[in-house]
């Protein structure tokens, strides 16, 4: 099998890392041929904090993945998330110098090179520039302007900022992992990518991933990425409030968060125990389940407000911005039981489960279909998506090299006949470059 036709997504996240490889099917969905799982030891909150129980830790998963695959590793595609992540709105335009001409790609290239020239909080570097609606000549909502005539072109954007020495430690450890970087992406619209449908993002959803160690945050509305948060609180500090409030280990708190734990405390008797066995001898602890459910309901309350209040940053009140659609929930804290229920109680909006299963082959295994792997899965569609484009942008080269040796004549704007379209590189990919360079330069 060729391996430019597989790709592999990394998730490096809190709790666990993960490697996953797919490819793409007769069908056009995703077919996973290995997956990799290890315990995340050097990164906390979603920032690498340790390099090389990192690097150890991606290693082992990415053994598992080739081993059970059958395939050589050698390029992933990484998910960036972490508290360093911040989001901010943004309007720009550029004044044409000859309005006679369609507005054409480099118009937009120079819009959105113009907002990488903000000025941003010392260390922080922009990663994803995410054009909105257009403006042209003051008249509103467009959503494609090349083709257009004008002589002032304006955007809204939605930018998305980070820190540039986290973006480089996660870098330095894929690279010093023997692994090539082929691409970067937000952790949250990779999620997206995976368990939203086009339906759901044309009517307006924000998408809730609760990690380890992170909560982020992703809105839509008529299809365009609206919103973006992430929220430094995750599943580790209901673990973490479990510990102190039971007197355990945390291994043990992990247990029976997994096992018994319910975001609702009224579901549980006050008869309900569980006896946990006491440490070299001592006598077992014995723990109320509405005990348990108080302490993870208190902690899963206040995330989940923190996130409602982003959702109201973006104005889901105003019925012009409304999400129809609702919430969707996915990332391993989604499993905690009877949390749909509490979200919906919390927000008053509609809530489901999001699993990356629509965007999977059929006969996938159930466990990759999993909540837990959704950011994987984005990760491994993101891969494949980039390297589609690739194919497209080498074979739009050829066929532009080929017609400049059939014809020389040249031939106004007005009689131009549309070539197939080049496709511009994402900020993303330029940043992946930039990443590169760096590490390149400093060994």
């Amino acid at each position: 099998m060729e391996n430019s036709k597989i790709s592999v997504g990394l998730d490096i996240g809190t709790t666990k890392i993960v490697a996953m490889i797919g490819r793409k099917n007769e069908y056009g969905k995703a077919e996973i041929l290995g997956i990799g799982k290890s315990k995340s030891l050097g990164v906390h909150r979603g920032v690498v904090n340790n390099i090389t129980q990192t690097i150890q830790s991606i290693q082992q998963a990415v053994q598992e993945a080739e081993a059970e695959a059958g395939l050589k590793i050698e390029d992933v595609t990484v998910g960036i998330a972490g508290q360093h992540i911040r989001s901010l709105q943004h309007s720009d335009y550029i004044t044409r110098a000859n309005s006679e001409l369609v507005i054409d790609e480099d118009d937009i290239d120079r819009l959105i090179n113009q907002v990488h020239k903000l000025v941003m909080l010392p260390g922080e570097e922009i990663i994803h520039v995410l054009p909105q609606e257009y403006k042209i000549d003051g008249q509103p909502e467009i959503k494609e302007p090349i083709g257009m005539y004008g002589g002032r072109l304006e955007a809204n954007f939605h930018v998305v900022v980070g820190q540039v020495s986290s973006i480089r430690n996660i870098g330095r450890c894929v690279k010093s992992s023997g692994l090539e970087l082929e691409g970067i992406t937000l952790e949250p619209l990779a999620s997206a990518n995976a368990v939203l449908s086009q339906e759901e993002k044309e009517a307006g959803v924000a998408l809730i991933d609760i990690g380890g160690g992170t909560t982020d945050l992703a809105v839509f509305k008529d299809g365009i990425i609206r919103h973006t948060a992430v929220i430094p609180f995750g599943g580790n500090v209901v673990t973490e409030d479990i510990k102190e409030g039971c007197s355990i280990i945390e291994k043990q708190a992990e247990l029976l968060k997994v096992k018994f734990g319910s975001a609702w405390p009224g579901e549980n008797k006050d008869n309900e125990i569980v006896s946990i066995p006491g440490l070299r001898g001592r006598e077992p602890k014995e723990i109320t389940l509405k005990n348990l459910s108080k302490i993870i309901h208190a902690r899963v309350v206040e995330i989940v407000e923190q996130v409602y209040v982003e959702i109201k940053n973006y104005g889901h009140e105003e019925q012009k911005k409304k999400l129809i659609a609702g919430i969707v929930l996915t990332g391993g804290g989604s499993q905690l039981k009877h949390l749909k229920q509490l979200v919906e109680y919390i927000t008053g909006m509609d809530t489901r489960i999001g699993y990356p299963n629509e965007h999977l082959a059929g006969n996938s295994d159930d466990d990759i279909a999993s909540p837990l792997f959704a950011t994987a899965v984005g990760l491994v569609m993101d891969g494949l998506k980039r390297q589609e484009r690739k194919r497209v942008e080498k074979e739009v080269e050829e066929l532009e090299l080929a017609s400049e040796e059939h014809s020389e004549e040249s031939t106004t704007q007005e009689e131009h006949i549309p070539q197939p379209k080049k496709e511009r590189k994402s900020f993303l990919d330029k940043l992946t470059e930039r990443v590169k360079d760096f590490l390149d330069n400093a060994e």
